[in-house]
């Protein structure tokens, strides 16, 4: 995958989510969560963050998330 530094790219047809954070040879990949990738560099930084199944994700993480902290807000 090449995605530009600091983009976000939506791979329809997979339904994966990439962010490249910077460039760098991948030296380990940590799975997170079930589908949430870290790729790491050889001093253990990110440099990129692969989400599978990603409509499911930002529904059930992002979205209830975000729902629940504006419950707690009002």
């Amino acid at each position: 995958m090449k995605v530009p530094i600091g983009k976000i790219q939506y791979f329809e047809e997979s339904d994966v989510l990439y962010y490249l954070i910077s460039e760098g040879e991948e030296e380990e990949a940590i799975e997170l969560a079930p589908g949430v990738t870290v790729e790491l560099n050889k001093e253990k930084e990110i440099i990129g963050i692969e989400i599978l199944d990603a409509s499911r994700f930002m529904n059930t993480f992002v979205v209830e998330n975000f729902q629940k902290k504006l419950a707690s807000i009002g």
